[in-house]
C-alpha cells in the first residue's frame, strides 16, 4: 500500500540527488522555474525530488514550490557541508538539531543572527524524524555496511576511517568557506556550530513559516579551509552521492 503523504527531497546540486532520482518508481517530471521536479516512489513512499541550485534564495524558492505546487507534507534536504567543529571530520554526517543564518545582521534594530519580524535565531528540525535518521546512519556506518558502500581506496583517499554521525547546529549563508579566517570567525561567534553550508537554514525558515516538518542531513566534504575547493568535487561524486542514496533508501 502506498503512503498517503508526500515527502519533498532536495539537494543543492545534481550530484547530491541524482542517485535518489535513479531509484524512483513510476517516475514523472514537471519543469517549474528553471528546475525539474521528479515525482515517484521510493518503496511505498511518494516523493518529489529536485536539486534547488546553490544558495539561500534558490533553496527557499524551491521549497516554496514543493509546498505550494506539489503539496508535500515534509521536507528533507540532503547534501554536503564544510566541517567547523574540531570533532567533525571529513566523511562524517551531521543531522541538524537546529539551523542558523550566520550572515543575517539587522543590528542594532535586532540582535545579530535574529530573523527580523520572526524574532527567531535558530530553527528546529523535526526531533523524532531527525533522531530516527541518526539511527539509520549509525547502522550504515557499521564497518561491514560501510565497506559495501564505499571502496577501501575511496575511504583511504579521503582519510575516512571511522565516520561518525553528529546531531547539532548547522549554519548557513551565501559564502563558500575556503579560508581558515572565515572558519575561525564563525567559530568565535557561533561556537556551537558543527558545519557550514549555503541552503539549510533558508529551507528551515520557509518550513517554519509554513508549519511543515523538515530535516537537514549534511555529509562533511571538507574542513572549510584552504583545502576545501580541492576535495569538494571529487568527494561529492565518490562519497556523498553514495551516502545520500543509501540514507534516503533506508529512511523509507
Amino acid at each position: 500500500m502506498h503512503s498517503t503523504n508526500t515527502i519533498g527531497i532536495l539537494g543543492a546540486i545534481p550530484q547530491e540527488v541524482n542517485g535518489i532520482i535513479t531509484q524512483l518508481r513510476d517516475k514523472s517530471e514537471r519543469k517549474i522555474g528553471n528546475r525539474t521536479y521528479y515525482e515517484g516512489y521510493i518503496h511505498d513512499q511518494k516523493v518529489v525530488v529536485v536539486y534547488s541550485r546553490i544558495g539561500k534564495v534558490a533553496a527557499a524558492a524551491t521549497v516554496a514550490t514543493l509546498l505550494l505546487e506539489f503539496k508535500v507534507d515534509r521536507i528533507a534536504f540532503i547534501g554536503v557541508a564544510g566541517g567547523i567543529h574540531p570533532n567533525v571530520k571529513i566523511g562524517d554526517v551531521v543531522v541538524a538539531k537546529n539551523l542558523v543564518q550566520y550572515d543575517v545582521d539587522a543590528s542594532p534594530l535586532r540582535p545579530k543572527f535574529e530573523i527580523p519580524l520572526l524574532g527567531k535565531t535558530y530553527f528546529d528540525t523535526d526531533k523524532e524524524w531527525s533522531k530516527e535518521t541518526c539511527e539509520h546512519i549509525e547502522n550504515m556506518f557499521g564497518l561491514e555496511n560501510l565497506h559495501q558502500l564505499i571502496t577501501p581506496s575511496e575511504l583511504a583517499k579521503f582519510n575516512i576511517t571511522k565516520p561518525t554521525v553528529h546531531y547539532g547546529t548547522i549554519a548557513s549563508g551565501d559564502q563558500f568557506f575556503s579560508t581558515s579566517e572565515q572558519k575561525n570567525n564563525l567559530q568565535s561567534q557561533l561556537p556551537e556550530v558543527l558545519c557550514v553550508e549555503m541552503e539549510g537554514a533558508a529551507v528551515a525558515q520557509v518550513c517554519f513559516e509554513f508549519g511543515v516538518p523538515f530535516i537537514v542531513i549534511r555529509t562533511i566534504s571538507d574542513n572549510a579551509n584552504e583545502e576545501a575547493s580541492f576535495s569538494f568535487q571529487s568527494f561529492v561524486e565518490e562519497v556523498s552521492l553514495v551516502y545520500g542514496q543509501e540514507i534516503i533508501n533506508k529512511m523509507f
